[in-house]
């Protein structure tokens, strides 16, 4: 899992409430007209790209296009809110609390139930063996 430890070191950036593309055409002193002759398009078309990026509604290769056209880099990333190990974590404990539930439920009716410490001992251990082997069924609901 130490794979995703880098995605934690990523800054926070937000949308530009202009879109990314206006930002930064405009931080680099480019008009859109110098944009669409470098692109070979129109400056109404890049007005309307810029006016629909912060919507959501360009595509990656537009952005990409573009990004090049103003000699940048598009880059283009799904960061987890919260650290990955945290969320596996956190999924193989309900996994576990689960299979305990069961598991406990069925020692009840045979008179072999397990005391509150036992219980939470049993989560964390079954919690760390789902974690290590991360089950194809991992994040199917129960």
């Amino acid at each position: 899992m130490s794979q995703f430890g880098s995605l934690s070191m990523l800054p926070n950036y937000g949308l530009p409430q202009e879109g990314w593309l206006r930002t930064v055409r405009t931080a680099l002193g480019m008009s859109g007209t110098q944009l669409a002759k470098k692109l070979g398009v129109t400056k109404a078309r890049i007005s309307k790209v810029e006016q629909d990026e912060p919507h959501g509604s360009v595509t990656l290769k537009t952005m990409q296009t573009m990004a090049e056209a103003m000699d940048c880099k598009f880059i283009y990333a799904i960061v987890p809110k919260q650290n990955i190990e945290n969320v596996i974590k956190e999924r193989a404990i309900e996994k576990a609390r689960a299979q305990v539930k069961s598991a406990s439920t069925h020692m009840a009716l045979e008179a072999q139930a397990l005391n509150k410490e036992q219980l939470e001992y049993e989560i964390e251990r079954i919690a760390s063996q789902i974690v290590d082997k991360l089950p194809s069924d991992f994040w199917n609901d129960e």
